[in-house]
């Protein structure tokens, strides 16, 4: 590729556009807009913060130049306007759209925003809006990755016209290259743009107390790597001394551990204050820590406004909210909001009203707002860069379980700080607590290696659509063309070459063996075979022997005296508190040497044997050194002898094919053969590579096909439910014309629901309720008991469960991922909100269903029901139904739901 970054003839129209921007371009900005210029592809990777929408912009001018369309994608609504905004001030209202699931500006306009689902909709739809189009910008493709939406992408980018040029802004991730030549297969020539320097330098330190140190030596050059690689050892001797003066704090304080106390989040703002560092974004990872963040500050008196940059924030906020109902800002705590914002301080996340998240957004981007606590959203693209990006923990919820974070999540949150055009450098601030290790934290920090995996997979409505569009071959080999296939065949000619290597060894240790049908091989085969019989039978033993002893514990009562048999724990014990977790019990004892703590099956080789019992008091005092001494005393005090500790059971169980391959092994002509022992050395390499060939070759029929396999479950199971028509090249039949129409999580329970007229004859409220129910998804595990507002609401959704159910067992019997069963969990909310018209008594029924609900997620969660009644407007047979969605859309699109829907 030639060298597009040399400042000689600078194409014309890249000249006019540089001319309009009050920067100059950076050598991978030139390289991007020159291979655009020339009618190529893009797809540009650089650090947040570097200007890669520069490029996309480029894409908006190159089209209106040449009098074509340019379609700007992002992945959430909120980018989108917030690029709608940027777009208009450059090219004026009239010249720019926005497409969203909610809102519609100016669909017409030769430049229009969306989100990529929007887009994906269109192209399915054939739209006469993509005639003209000759550009299309993904902002943020990496998203591709994302487990629930990312398949989005890979549909646009795969479906789009052929002569559409198309920028793909990315992250930096490690497989750039990889990418790139995906899309150079699938949409011809595609040049990549990686850079990998940011704009601004990025500072890395760590908070200890009060005192703030670099995180590395920027003086050290360690052997054969960069120079400031090397933790700065003033912060190891810090952190040495911190631990060791909060352990003896806490011996002071006689709790013998757990000394450590966080510097008050006040003092954190304070300090940075003072040296410089705001206005800083702090990521707490939990909603309500930001909110608890943001109280300490007003109890702690922080100001970090002039009465003048007061008074500017008190006028964006009433901007902002004056279409809001009083009653409602009463709900919101609108009072302590305001009084934080004047203060500069505010927190971020989802569970905000949007109207209050975009006031934030607002003045942290003016300046006024100098400290905003924020969970990890903030840093999906929204523009709020800060001076600096503090992390008060290194962990956080997944939605799964609490895990720590991957260099990318590091590099992605720390990208926020350093703002170009107003920094000279950023600042990323660790706060040190006990557990956390400057050593990992450094590894963090200079780790590069965040490899895009595609998260592709076919879905109900991307097939009938495909069919519709292509029939079933092309559709098979478009899916065939995916990302996710094109990461799937690289890693089986990784396995091939693998397995051909195994096979060539295999083949010159089978001769040194005598070939197949030696003496030595079906020897050594036989041995391989009575191992694992040995081995399964041991295995089983144990599990057994668990069992046991799990059982024992699940039985014992409080009083109960137990004889532990070994370890540090062996002797009598006492049951204080019986525990009935059914697959982990715990019981919580007092042994006779005062200890107190949980035993667990694996303390019991045998089941726990309970010699006696003791007569505890109501309450008994464990956790003090007293008490536990008071009942190790009176279990002593009881004479019962420590019994001696029982003998291991043998494993129980039918051996008869075990001793039958044993005496096959001692009469094997085999043994007879001089060299066995050496022979058998080489027979276990043999055996150890034919394991690890049979396990590459499972590996290999797994991957090959896979998106081609799960296409066929799915139109075998459409066709047998009346989708798409039976036979050798399928067809979208009526039912499946309007599942073509219906997109989410649960589109063919939605059809099904529609098709037998489970929601005909409900109201508009009715109807939200119980839509909402294959919408919604609680932040919590646990069911919520099937019940509704209404006696048609509890018909409907008894009735939308037990479709799900009846699909579900389909989806298992054709081996293909279950439907996410419904969640009741916003039924009442929505019903009380379409009848009674009030936020309060809304949030109130969430609550009362158990499930409590932020203002912020009670918008999103309305929004997503409109989304879907919209959808069933335009593909509902029943006329009836399709003017009750109408309504209901009316109906809950107004106060909280209706305001800053843009």
């Amino acid at each position: 590729m030639t060298d597009q970054s040399s400042p000689a003839a600078v194409p014309a129209r890249l000249a006019a556009f540089a001319a309009l921007l009050p920067f100059p371009l950076d050598p991978f900005q030139v390289q991007a807009c020159r291979a655009l210029d020339g009618g190529h592809s893009v797809l540009v990777c650089a650090p947040t913060g570097a200007g890669k929408t520069v490029v996309g912009e480029f894409a908006v001018h190159l089209a209106l130049h040449a009098g074509g369309k340019c379609f700007y994608t992002t992945p959430i609504k909120a980018l989108s306007n917030q690029k709608y905004a940027d777009l208009c001030a450059r090219h004026g209202k009239d010249a720019v759209g926005l497409l969203t699931g909610d809102q519609s500006i100016n669909a017409d306009a030769p430049v229009v925003v969306m989100t990529t689902e929007v887009l994906r909709n269109m192209i399915y739809a054939s739209s006469t809006s993509l005639i003209g189009l000759t550009h299309v910008v993904m902002d943020e493709v990496h998203f591709l990755a994302d487990r629930f939406r990312g398949a989005v992408w890979e549909e646009v980018i795969l479906h789009l016209p052929e002569d559409v040029r198309l920028v793909s802004l990315s992250a930096t991730v490690s497989n750039a290259e990889e990418f790139g030549d995906w899309i150079t297969t699938v949409r011809g020539d595609t040049t990549v743009v990686v850079d990998e320097v940011r704009p601004i330098p990025l500072h890395q330190h760590m908070m200890v107390g009060s005192r703030i140190h670099d995180l590395f030596d920027t003086r050290a050059h360690p052997e054969g790597g960069r120079r400031g690689m090397v933790v700065d050892p003033e912060l190891l001797s810090q952190v040495r001394r911190r631990l060791a003066l909060d352990r003896a704090d806490a011996w002071d304080r006689g709790r013998g551990n757990g000394g450590f106390r966080p510097l008050p989040r006040p003092e954190v703002i304070t300090r940075l204050d003072r040296d410089g560092l705001l206005p800083a974004i702090t990521f707490v990872f939990s909603r309500a820590g930001c909110d608890a963040a943001v109280a300490q500050c007003l109890r702690g008196g922080i100001r970090l406004t002039s009465d003048e940059e007061a008074a500017q924030i008190r006028a964006v906020v009433d901007e902002h909210t004056r279409d809001l109902p009083r009653a409602d800002l009463e709900v919101l705590g609108f009072t302590q909001w305001r009084t934080a914002l004047e203060r500069g301080i505010a927190a971020h996340h989802a569970g905000m009203l949007p109207a209050f998240r975009h006031t934030v957004e607002e003045l942290f981007v003016r300046g006024l707002v100098r400290a905003v606590f924020a969970t990890e959203t903030l840093a999906l693209g929204i523009n709020m860069p800060a001076r600096t990006v503090v992390l008060e923990r290194l962990v956080k919820y997944n939605g799964e379980t609490h895990a720590e974070l991957t260099p990318g999540e590091y590099t992605q949150l720390t990208g926020r700080a350093g703002r170009r055009g107003i920094d000279v450098e950023g600042h990323a601030v660790v706060l040190w607590q006990p557990g956390v290790e400057p050593a990992a934290v450094a590894g963090l920090a200079s780790t590069r290696t965040f490899p895009l995996r595609s998260s592709f997979r076919p879905s109900y409505n991307m097939a009938v659509n495909l069919i519709d569009a292509v029939g079933a071959d092309r559709s098979r080999a478009l899916l065939e063309m995916s990302f996710a296939q094109f990461q799937a065949d690289k890693s089986v000619v990784g396995l091939t070459r693998g397995i051909e290597r195994n096979e060539a060894a295999l083949v010159e240790l089978r001769d040194r063996l005598g070939g197949d049908d030696s003496d030595i091989l079906d020897y050594l085969r036989l041995r391989a075979e009575l191992t694992d019989l040995e081995r399964a039978r041991e295995r089983q033993g144990r599990q057994d022997r668990r069992r046991a002893a799990v059982e024992s514990l699940l039985a014992l009562r409080r009083g109960d005296i137990v004889a532990v048999p070994g370890g540090r724990r062996a002797g009598l014990a006492v049951v204080i508190e019986p525990d009935s977790t059914v697959d982990e019990p715990r019981p919580l004892v007092v042994t006779a040497d005062a200890w107190s703590g949980r035993l667990s099956a694996a303390d019991f080789p045998a089941p726990a044997q309970v010699v006696g019992r003791l007569r505890l008091p109501r309450h008994t005092d464990h956790r003090t050194g007293r008490g536990r001494r008071d009942i190790a005393s009176s279990l002593r005090s009881t004479g019962i002898p420590v019994p001696r500790r029982p003998k291991r059971t043998k494993t129980g169980g039918d051996t008869r094919e075990i001793d039958a391959l044993r005496r096959r092994l001692r009469q094997h002509p085999a043994r007879k053969d001089p060299e066995l022992e050496k022979l058998a050395r080489v027979g276990d390499r043999y055996n150890r590579l034919a394991r690890e060939v049979a396990q590459q070759r499972q590996k290999v029929a797994a991957t090959t096909n896979s998106l081609a396999r799960t296409f066929e479950r799915i139109v075998a199971l459409l066709t047998e439910r009346g989708y798409l028509s039976a036979g050798p090249d399928p067809s979208t039949t009526e039912a499946g014309e309007r599942l073509a129409r219906i997109y989410g999580e649960t589109d063919l329970l939605v059809a099904e629901c529609l098709r037998q007229r489970v929601w005909a004859g409900l109201s508009p409220a009715e109807l939200a309720a119980v839509v909402s129910a294959v919408v919604y998804e609680s932040r919590v595990e646990g069911a919520v008991a099937l019940r509704g507002p209404t006696e048609p609401v509890r018909r409907a959704l008894a009735e939308t469960v037990r479709l799900c159910d009846r699909l579900r067992a389909d989806e298992v019997r054709h081996k293909l991922p279950p439907t996410r069963e419904p969640d009741l969990g916003f039924v009442a909310a929505v019903h009380t909100w379409v009848t009674t018209q009030s936020l309060a008594e809304a949030l109130l029924a969430a609550g009362g269903g158990g499930r409590d609900l932020s203002a912020g997620d009670f918008v999103r969660w309305c929004r997503q029901v409109i989304d879907l009644l919209d959808q069933i407007r335009t593909c509902a047979q029943d006329p009836e139904i399709v003017k009750t969605a109408g309504r209901a859309v009316a109906a809950i699109r107004r106060g909280v739901v209706g305001v800053d829907a843009v």
